[in-house]
């Protein structure tokens, strides 16, 4: 028995090691490299790193630019993941109807997802041209002033957000058709001849089944959402007055315009580590709601 219980253990790991090697040559060799510069001071060009020990650490957690990127980034995530859930689901709600050219309007709403983040972005910043842009020429229409939307630190982080929101929704949008499709039509009809309402059917029977659908949506769009970069250096580059600097791009910062490959490397492993954290949040939390739904 034991003989047997080795041998499938030993089926088990030869059939894991194609999919371990190159995890260990493109993830954990270089997260091991990463950790180890965290740990010292290098500029990227000298052939020596100086160790320092918790020296980038203590200086990361002691800098203000830290903590306004953390509140940028959570600012954005927030602005983001929520928006692009909702939207893609009113517009799975819209377009999961029976109508002429549905499938024109669901191949239109899902290609900002298929076109490059640099291009839509490129695109965008000529939209919000604050003296001929196309948003700002919209609202002079209805009289409003224009708003200098990639200019002013109060309206920049909303600029990238809409830029991001757009792009994204149609892709929500793609996951909640199917799962609508797949909800049981014998139990919507059950809830018809119980006299139940267009919305309480919808409330009480279409959104809790598709609950995973949420919640993978909010999880995917939340490590997207940290993992954000293209938008921002378009658009923006962090400004104005580090407005829409969130946490990878002060990374970027420190790597590639500072230099200090140390302290890039202890934001990278804050990140990370917040990465981890969050999704252990969210698959608790998820699991749970999934549970009781």
């Amino acid at each position: 028995m034991k003989r047997l219980y080795r041998g499938e253990n030993l089926k088990a790991i030869l059939f894991t090691l194609p999919a371990m090697f190159p995890l260990t040559v493109f993830w954990f060799a270089p997260l091991a490299y990463v950790i180890y510069l965290s740990f010292t001071e290098w500029d990227f060009m000298s052939p020596d790193k100086v160790f320092v020990g918790l020296s980038n650490y203590v200086e990361l957690f002691e800098n203000p630019a830290f903590y306004e990127a953390l509140r940028v980034t959570a600012l954005f995530c927030i602005g983001s993941v929520l928006p692009v859930v909702a939207a893609g689901l009113l517009l799975a709600l819209l377009l999961n109807r029976k109508m002429q050219g549905g499938a024109v309007y669901r191949t239109f709403m899902f290609s900002p997802w298929v076109t490059p983040t640099v291009a839509v972005s490129i695109v965008w910043s000529w939209i919000y041209e604050p003296d001929v842009g196309l948003a700002n020429s919209v609202l002079r229409i209805f009289g409003i002033e224009g708003i200098g939307w990639l200019q002013d630190p109060d309206w920049a982080l909303v600029g990238v957000l809409l830029v991001t929101i757009w792009k994204s929704a149609g892709w929500s949008m793609i996951f909640y058709l199917v799962a609508i499709r797949n909800v049981p039509s014998d139990l919507l009809e059950a809830a018809e001849l119980d006299g139940a309402s267009h919305w309480r059917k919808f409330f009480h029977v279409t959104l809790p089944l598709i609950s995973p659908t949420t919640f993978f949506l909010v999880v995917v769009q939340l490590i997207q959402a940290l993992q954000a970069y293209d938008q921002i250096n378009v658009l923006t580059q962090g400004g104005p007055s580090g407005s829409t600097r969130t946490i990878l791009y002060l990374y970027y910062q420190s790597a590639f315009e500072s230099f200090n490959i140390g302290e890039a490397s202890s934001v990278a492993i804050v990140l990370i580590l917040g990465c981890v954290l969050l999704s252990i949040v969210s698959f608790a939390v998820g699991r749970r709601t999934v549970h009781y739904s």
